[in-house]
């Protein structure tokens, strides 16, 4: 381990394989004969499941011949509808060792939200559970490329059965021989207008990822190290904050996500499985905070927090609370882990990100892409050709090409550094809404609210929220004779929960005369949001 930052700046040098596959080195990499623990899966019961890397890569195996034998060829895309648990990981990296590329979805999407993310990236094949298939039930006659359907758990509903296709499957298979370039995943994202993108990510990813894993967990293995978070598996925090970079280094994962984030679950959870490294936003902290839980037996070793500013105060209540030094990250779901602090390194400054891991350069960029001198306000840019980087927005190159300028991929987001080299975060440059540390983009919201027959106008932005820094408001200009009532408020914020997700709806509907607007007519959302 470099004993100083500049020292790991000044060593570090990428150096990728010509081959590389996600699933080979999450599964096979381990697979020694030793016996070594992979994944510890409780279930809401308490039951606890054990598999070992030899469980993993003979389970991907089989799902990855059903996937052949389904006719799949590589480059075909496998959405995987499912929270934490074993088979959502065995789906991902089965679909890696056959060459295909996977899809993950957030198991809150509604039919909307759902249907379009499978028509979009054209999968033919979906691994769900029977609350999934419920949904997908009402919107498979839109979704014409969908071959085939697997249903885990006892009752299949109808569907392909996942468990009786894994028995049937051949624990023997030679994994597609890619390159760390070959595209592996598409992690849909969200925008300020226009429908989520879907950023395409190729095997060179999970590589990409190790540094900040390295550089936040110190030096990541440690024996007896168990890695967690609440994290859905369906966004860049859960899989490549923790998942398949933590199987990669050969450290065991532990899967539990509750319906509803309960702190004192969370707690005796991490006590009673011995956590010693775990990711937690900032909003499940300000959760356990208010919360006041208290819990011994605690032996976390590292703490990596990200996805919203997390203050001087809430730092301290980790520390004291919970043991260890909350280590923050920037990053997003084009380009992820690129900032990170840990004091072993430099003093942490409450307010900052904290400084570019060695590997990555970040840099704050006018609007051509050019860097500003420090104390300037700009775009926080990360250089082209950075392996945590997408390859390219899934079909869209019009947004590929105005992601970048010059050579930087420009976040969306304003920031400065400051002559010591730390990253500040100032604002957003587009309009993208941060709570309990998803990235929401109000286009889709808008488009869904608009589709309720007593609306004539909507938009909507982020407000100010004590436990997830911003909540969703709509503002919604209702057709002539329909009056604004707290019922039709309500029904509206029901509208938007059953078709998009429980994560996007408005918690708050206001209901206005008129919206501004540009001489374009594009809303003028810092409008919005400055009438809070």
């Amino acid at each position: 381990m470099a004993r100083s930052y500049d020292e790991a700046v000044r060593a570090f040098r990428w150096n990728l394989p010509a081959r590389f596959n996600m699933g080979v080195a999450c599964t096979d990499a381990h697979a020694t004969g030793a016996g070594k623990p992979a994944l510890i899966f409780v279930e809401e019961s308490g039951a606890v499941i054990r598999y070992t890397f030899e469980d993993l890569a003979r389970l991907t195996n089989r799902f990855a011949n059903v996937l052949v034998a389904a006719g799949l060829q590589r480059g075909d895309r496998v959405a995987v509808f499912l929270p934490q648990a074993p088979e959502t990981a065995i789906a991902h990296l089965a679909a890696f060792k056959a060459g295909m590329i996977s899809v993950p979805l957030f198991t809150l999407f509604g039919d909307e939200a759902l249907e379009y993310r499978l028509e979009a990236s054209g999968a033919k094949v979906l691994v769900t559970d029977l609350a999934g298939l419920a949904k997908l039930d009402r919107v498979r006659d839109h979704l014409p490329a969908l071959t085939h359907v697997y249903v885990i758990g006892p009752d299949s509903g109808g569907a392909l059965s996942f468990d009786a296709a894994l028995e049937k499957g051949s624990d023997r298979f030679t994994p597609v021989d890619t390159t760390p370039d070959d595209p592996g995943i598409i992690i849909f994202t969200s925008g300020t207008t226009g429908n989520p993108k879907g950023a395409l990510h190729g095997h060179r990813v999970l590589l990409g990822h190790l540094p900040c894993l390295q550089f936040v967990h110190e030096d990541m293995p440690q024996p007896g190290d168990l890695h967690w978070t609440p994290a859905d598996w369906a966004w860049i925090g859960g899989l490549f904050d923790v998942l398949f970079p933590t199987l990669h280094l050969g450290v065991p994962v532990l899967a539990y996500r509750a319906k509803k984030f309960d702190p004192d679950a969370a707690m005796a959870l991490m006590a009673n499985q011995g956590v010693r490294n775990v990711f937690l936003p900032p909003t499940a902290l300000k959760l356990l905070r208010q919360a006041d839980v208290r819990q011994e037996g605690l032996k976390l070793r590292s703490l990596l927090t990200g996805g919203e500013t997390l203050g001087s105060e809430l730092g301290a209540f980790v520390q004291e609370r919970l043991g260890v030094e909350a280590r923050e990250i920037y990053g997003q779901t084009e380009c992820n882990l690129v900032v990170g602090s840990n004091s072993s390194f430099f003093p942490i400054r409450p307010g900052a990100m904290g400084k570019p891991i060695p590997g990555h350069d970040v840099q704050i960029v006018d609007e051509e892409g050019h860097p500003v001198p420090a104390g300037t306000e700009g775009h926080i840019g990360i250089r082209r050709g950075d392996p945590v980087m997408m390859l390219e927005y899934w079909n869209n190159p019009a947004a590929t090409a105005a992601k970048f300028a010059g050579d930087f991929l420009l976040t969306g987001d304003l920031g400065r550094q400051d002559e010591d080299g730390y990253l500040w975060y100032v604002s957003r440059s587009d309009d993208v809404i941060t709570s309990a540390g998803y990235r929401i983009g109000p286009g889709e919201i808008e488009d869904c609210i608009l589709k309720h027959p007593a609306v004539a106008l909507v938009g909507v932005v982020g407000v100010p929220d004590p436990v997830r820094t911003e909540a969703v408001k709509a503002w919604v200009v209702l057709k002539p004779g329909v009056e604004g009532t707290e019922e039709l408020a309500t029904e509206i914020q029901r509208h938007v929960r059953e078709r998009l997700s429980a994560h996007e709806y408005p918690r708050a509907v206001a209901f206005t005369d008129a919206l501004p607007m540009t001489a374009t007519g594009k809303i003028l959302r810092r409008e919005l949001r400055a009438r809070g």
